[in-house]
């Protein structure tokens, strides 16, 4: 869970205040590995942190809840379907619930940063458009610029690198499961890109088979647009009048 520390060294001129990226897109498009580097954590030789920003990702929240249950996450292809299924599945349905558990812990995580007004980048694969439309309304309600950034692949092209993870030792999803995404996620493409108008930004990171190859393609553009939205003005009115408010009680030497 979020630290009391990092929400104390957050000032109200810090570069990401008041910024939602979402990053979507289906499994094996790179934007996972992305989100990861937009916060400086460390993978492979490539370091693209972007101050301000943090992560909100309940799949490393669900890969930890396996982990301690004593599941092997980078295995989950090889179990059986009903195992996989009891995984995912909440419990009123007959599942173990450790994805919805997975889900609470960050929402948890996203409601501590939104008390901090931190900027963070939110990973979905935007299969759920209701979800998104919900997030983001949320979000600008508490003073929030919303962007997202749409990442495209060929089905095959997914495939074939959630593949290549299992061949590095990493996690690989069930084929059946990275097509449900990949359909849904593509299904609301036009809908996202109607959603947020002109903070959309859609990637084709298709080119390149090789992971690490779409990587480097990849990593400048997202790069210049994190960088380009966190630093810029606050747009959102509600955002802004509560940093002109805490100037205003800070150039009083009022403190809350």
């Amino acid at each position: 869970m979020i630290k009391m520390l990092d929400l104390l060294t957050e000032g109200i001129q810090d570069k990401g205040i008041f910024k939602a990226v979402f990053m979507a897109g289906g499994p094996g498009s790179g934007k996972t590995y992305i989100n990861s580097q937009l916060f400086g954590i460390p993978y492979g030789d490539i370091n693209v942190s972007i101050g301000g920003l943090k992560s909100v990702n309940s799949d490393s929240e669900f890969m930890m809840l396996l982990k301690k249950f004593g599941f092997d996450p980078t295995q989950l292809a090889q179990y059986p379907s009903d195992v996989f299924n009891n995984f995912s599945d909440p419990i009123k349905k007959g599942g173990s619930g450790l994805r919805d558990f997975a889900q609470d812990l960050k929402n948890a995580r996203m409601d501590g940063y939104m008390k901090g007004k931190l900027g963070m980048v939110i990973d979905s694969t935007g299969s759920n458009f209701q979800k998104v439309k919900r997030y983001k309304k949320m979000l600008e309600d508490a003073g929030y610029d919303t962007h997202m950034v749409f990442v495209m692949t060929e089905l095959k092209t997914a495939q074939f690198r959630n593949k290549a993870r299992a061949d590095k030792g990493e996690r690989e999803l069930p084929e059946h499961i990275v097509e449900k995404s990949w359909k849904a996620a593509r299904k609301n493409l036009g809908g996202l890109k109607s959603l947020f108008g002109s903070t959309f930004k859609l990637v084709d990171n298709n080119k390149h088979l090789s992971p690490e190859e779409a990587i480097h393609a990849f990593v400048p553009l997202v790069k210049s647009w994190a960088n380009h939205w966190a630093g810029n003005p606050i747009k959102n009115p509600i955002g802004k009048q509560w940093v002109a408010d805490q100037l205003r009680l800070k150039k009083a030497g009022i403190t809350v």
